[in-house]
């Protein structure tokens, strides 16, 4: 009982802490006279992944890496399939051809080498150093681009920026420092309690660490990510929603995973599971993403239900495997023929939509 209500207390944390943590650095971020567009950029992308690089880094110090790499994997996961997917079937997302031309092929760069840097079993130093490394020339990018392309992406991502501002532009300099510093605190103490109370559940009922990540971890930290797209898409803000999946994806993989793989005593294991179920899921994610938003620069409502239905299909994949359940067998086939099937059907309607365009 005790870990339940610790497990609980730690994602409430994690929620709350993110939220303070966006709102003071918005805010600061304004009264130091640094534009919107970049504020939009980086501080409401990267800050609702907060909560992945808290449990994350907290799990790969106290040698409870598993968790951290199916944090990484599940959130990503779960942002594409199902915070994606929920927001369209509130209402069909805009998707910008900014993100579709230059974002989400990075994200999918990203993946491409995560999933390469993971083929001996574990990242090491040198890999968390190179992504790493990676987020910040992709920050930099994103200041640079921020700067040359002006109102365009300022009028895209000015009202994400004064939601975040609602509350806490007004107060004094000192009381929104005062903010960041109590959301860090209390992204810490939720990280602790989440890992901690996570990995109790899992011996108890003899499910891995890795799967607990890649479940209850990865729905638990990506619930700023939810929150954010739901509410975007809610208020016709339905571009914002798809900027800030694919923001976070990547600071997941680069941030993340990278600043994990750095501080983490022993190289973050990559099971052979990981390497032949989650990580290639992953990247089926983040590649389907890609035609589906192309062919109309939106993301439909029976989109975002085949988004869904995919989701579900990979956590009842998980669920039998750790149960060592005969019916994983069946799931296995379906999802081999279902997912090539589905990634193709996309680029084909893309590909004619492209064709329709330029006849016109």
């Amino acid at each position: 009982m005790w870990t339940l209500v610790a497990l609980v207390v730690g994602l409430v944390l994690l929620v709350a802490g993110a939220e303070l943590l966006v709102r003071g650095a918005a805010s600061i971020a304004t009264r130091l006279g640094i534009t919107p567009v970049i504020i939009g950029l980086t501080v409401v992308a990267f800050g609702t992944s907060a909560p992945e690089l808290a449990v994350s880094v907290s799990a790969g110090l106290s040698g409870e890496a598993d968790v951290a790499l199916g944090n990484v994997a599940g959130s990503n996961i779960v942002n594409i399939l199902l915070i994606l997917g929920g927001s369209a079937v509130i209402g069909a997302l805009v998707v910008s051809q900014r993100i579709i031309r230059l974002d989400i092929p990075v994200l999918i760069g990203a993946t491409l080498v995560v999933l390469v840097l993971a083929l001996d079993n574990a990242i090491g130093r040198v890999d968390g150093a190179l992504l790493f490394a990676g987020i910040i020339a992709y920050t930099w990018w994103l200041i640079r681009a921020g700067r040359n392309e002006g109102e365009e992406v300022l009028d895209e991502y000015a009202d994400a920026v004064d939601e975040l501002e609602v509350e806490a532009i007004d107060k004094a300099l000192p009381v929104q420092v005062a903010l960041v510093g109590v959301g860090l605190v209390m992204l810490v103490s939720g990280s602790q309690l989440l890992v901690g109370s996570a990995t109790d559940i899992a011996a108890d009922l003899g499910v891995s660490d890795l799967v607990i990540g890649l479940t209850v971890v990865a729905i638990g930290t990506s619930l700023p990510e939810l929150a954010t797209s739901l509410l975007a898409s809610y208020r016709g803000q339905r571009d914002i929603a798809v900027g800030n999946v694919v923001g976070s994806g990547l600071f997941n993989l680069l941030c993340v995973l990278g600043l994990t793989g750095l501080v983490s005593p022993d190289p973050v294991p990559v099971a052979d599971s990981s390497l032949q179920v989650d990580l290639p899921v992953m990247l089926a994610a983040t590649v389907v993403l890609l035609p589906i938003v192309w062919k109309g620069f939106r993301i439909e409502r029976w989109e975002g239900l085949v988004l869904i239905a995919s989701y579900a299909l990979y956590v009842t994949f998980l669920i039998l495997d750790a149960g060592d359940s005969g019916a994983v067998d069946v799931v296995r086939p379906i999802a081999l023929v279902v997912t090539p099937l589905m990634l193709l059907g996309f680029t084909l309607a893309a590909v004619e939509a492209r064709r329709q365009r330029v006849a016109s």
